[in-house]
Formats: C-alpha cells, structure tokens, sequence
C-alpha cells in the first residue's frame, strides 16, 4: 500500500457524484479521481455506488468513512486505500449530504446521468406531503432539474449565512453612498438590490427555470393545490464534481518527457 501513500498527494478532481434514496432517506456522495478516465472504470463506478448506499445509514462522512465495508472485512477508508493501489490513481472521498423527510418523499436527480444514481453534478430534494407518491416524484424531478441548473446557496431567505448576507449588504450600501442619492432613496435602493439578490441566489425566491416566470415558491404552491394535499419543499442537496478543488496546471509536454525519462 505504499504505492497508494505515494499517489495521496496528487490533485484528485475528476470522478463521480453518486446518489441513492430509501424512500424519506436520500444521500449523495463525491468520490473524486485524478482523471475522467478513471470515473469510467466499472470498479469505480460500483464503488462509488456502495458509498451512497452506506451514506444512507450514518451521520456524516467521518462515520462514513469508518464504517465497515461490505464483504472485504474493511472499513471504507481501508476499502478506498486498497481501490487506489489497485486502479493505479488518487482517490478521495470528498463529502456527503444527506437529504430527509418525516412523511413524503426524497426525489434524486442526476444531470447527464452515466449510469443509475451516477453522474457530474447530483442533486436531492425532500418534499414533506401525503401527497400521491407519482406527483411528488414529478414535481420533485422538476425542481431537481432547476436546482442543477442554479445552483441556489439556500433554500429560504432565513437559511442564508448571515455573514453572506452581510457582506452582500455592505457592498450595496457603499454603492448607494457612493451614488450621491439622499439617505432615504439609498436604503429604498439597497432593499431594492437586495430582494433582487435573494432571487438569484435563495431556491423558493428564483424563477423558475422550466417555465421562466413563476417563484418556485409559487410552483410548489400550485402543485399542492392540484395534489389536494400539502407540499413543502423541506430541504435540498446538490454537488457538481470537483466544485472548489484546485485543480493542478499540468503541461503536457513536460508530463510525457517525465514520464520517458527526458
């Protein structure tokens, strides 16, 4: 297992997202390779696959990582070493979300899916209702689709790190002194800003992307309404691969003469 101490160094930020779901449990999980190559690899694939289905089961990723590995009397960072001197690459076990509901359903989605529950950017959505599981499943697909596509840094106004919303306050403020504007059109003009800033980056505040004009609050809404049932959309979960790893710049040409003894 040297070999696997040796490669732990190198930039590992291709791979795979992978998802899994029992009912009001999902969980997604990011296993990051050095190449894209890599992340084709059947025995990754499967790997990566197990790692969601075990997520399902614990609280975070150190428990994750400490759990035993089925079948290899192992635990999963012991399976992961063994995987890296095996497949010949970095592998690291990035993160993980789990995504829960008391009653309703938790609804995967894989964008440009490579096989069941695998794929570049992963995304949960719990959905709190007695409505008709076939109706959650739709609407939970749908918003899943538009979180994938924007990325929201909450689900509410209120769940926003307020040290985020600080910071983007602040900046609104020295842009409204700096415009020479009376106090009062200044703070009319800073509300302004910053309803226009939860809207870009709170989910229930977007438009919606599938139809362009509605809040997504407002689609939740409707569908509850033809359900016949309440719905909340209680909470979400979404990875892009590789999002904030820095990635390594590598010349090509210097990397093929290392490799040839030049």
């Amino acid at each position: 297992l040297a070999a696997a101490a040796k490669k732990s160094g190198r930039v590992a930020s291709e791979g795979l997202v992978a998802a899994s779901v029992a009912g009001t449990v999902g969980a997604l999980v990011e296993l990051n390779s050095e190449t894209d190559f890599v992340s084709r690899n059947d025995e990754f694939q499967s790997f990566a696959k197990a790692l969601s289905e075990l997520a399902l089961g614990v609280d975070d990723l150190d428990a994750l990582k400490a759990a035993d590995f089925p079948g290899t009397g192992r635990t999963v960072e012991e399976e992961l070493t063994q995987k890296i001197a095996t497949i010949g690459e970095n592998m690291t076990l990035r993160r993980m979300v789990k995504v829960s509901v008391d009653a309703g359903l938790v609804v995967p989605y894989m964008h440009n899916a490579v096989a069941d529950g695998l794929g570049r950017i992963g995304v949960l959505v719990g959905l709190s209702s007695s409505a008709d599981e076939a109706a959650l499943t739709a609407l939970g697909k749908q918003l899943a689709m538009h979180i994938a596509a924007t990325s929201p840094a909450s689900l509410s106004v209120d769940d926003l790190d307020p040290a985020m919303v600080q910071r983007e306050r602040d900046v609104l403020i020295e842009q409204a002194k700096a415009s020479g504007k009376p106090q009062e059109i200044a703070e009319k003009m800073v509300e302004g800003r910053m309803r226009k800033y939860y809207e870009e980056v709170v989910l229930l505040e977007q438009t919606f992307v599938i139809d362009g004009e509605s809040k997504v609050k407002a689609v939740v809404e409707k569908a509850a309404k033809d359900a016949g049932s309440d719905i909340a959309m209680s909470a979400f979960g979404q990875f892009s691969l590789g999002e904030g790893v820095e990635k390594e710049e590598t010349d090509f040409a210097a990397e093929v003469a290392a490799q040839l003894g030049g």
